[in-house]
């Protein structure tokens, strides 16, 4: 019994100094390979005739980067992807939010990105650059970023029709349950105006991964993160509603939450319909 019980001792020492060594890893490629490698292409790319279009690409590459390394150092995590969402474009992306890593899975995911992000992020010193200049807009209509917003709404239209995606998070907020929680009607409109199609998709155990209010890596606990597209509504029809739009999304959400595995949503042909 004794020996047993340091051997789970040892165990839990090794594994923690396993996750303390993960997380300096991965706050090291964001400091130190961003610096020394990916800056020079930033400022390149901000000179550059279609910045914004070089920026999302730039992002996207230095993101994938980031989980190529995360699954080499946490081998314990296993990443299922639908493959389906690297061939999105010209939509409105939305997806439940369970960890800080989610928004940076998805620019990884799609091809062009843009999104919604809370007006703070904006003042960081280089953070916030990099935002503007990609194309992202904060997530306010009032005080001095309200132009900023008003100026991206603009080119929203053009935008989607030029093969890019916008996602955002309709919760607003990380859920700490896993729990669905209210979806702004925001992205619906979105996509609305601009006559785009709406992409549900669901991410998975990511809060597993980097808890909520943490600062290190859980990597050495066994844990599948998956991502996959639960229901897919096409632009050319008005008979939902908001409301109807509103509650057909979030069943989709909870059916994935929930482990559905291959639930569409109840009335559709193929998890597709139209909007």
């Amino acid at each position: 019994m004794a020996d047993r019980a340091c051997a789970k001792i040892t165990w839990l020492n090794t594994g923690r100094l396993t996750d303390v060594a993960v997380t300096l890893a991965c706050w090291s490629y964001f400091l130190l390979v961003f610096l020394f490698f990916f800056s020079p292409f930033y400022l390149a790319a901000s000179i550059s005739p279609g910045s914004e279009y070089l920026i999302q690409r730039l992002n996207r590459a230095f993101y994938r980067g980031f989980f190529a390394l995360l699954r080499r150092i946490a081998p314990r995590q296993q990443w299922i992807i639908d493959q389906g969402i690297g061939d999105i474009h010209s939509s409105v992306v939305v997806c439940n939010h369970l960890s800080y890593l989610d928004p940076i899975l998805l620019i990884s995911l799609l091809g062009r990105a843009k999104t919604i992000v809370k007006p703070v992020f904006f003042a960081v010193p280089v953070f916030g650059w990099i935002l503007r200049r990609a194309g992202y807009f904060p997530a306010t209509t009032n005080g001095p970023l309200a132009g900023l917003m008003l100026e991206q709404m603009e080119t929203m239209r053009e935008y989607l029709g030029d093969g890019g995606n916008l996602f955002i998070f309709p919760q607003g907020t990380r859920s700490r349950d896993g729990s669905i929680g209210l979806l702004n009607q925001g992205a619906f409109k979105i996509a609305r105006y601009c006559r785009a199609p709406v992409y549900v998709l669901c991410i998975r155990n990511t809060e597993r991964l980097f808890t909520p209010g943490k600062f290190f890596f859980f990597a050495t606990r066994p844990n599948r993160i998956n991502v996959r597209i639960v229901d897919t509504i096409l632009p050319d029809c008005r008979h939902l509603s908001l409301p109807e739009l509103n509650a057909r999304v979030r069943q989709g959400m909870e059916c994935c939450m929930h482990g559905i595995a291959g639930e569409t949503v109840p009335g559709t042909a193929a998890g597709a319909e139209t909007l």
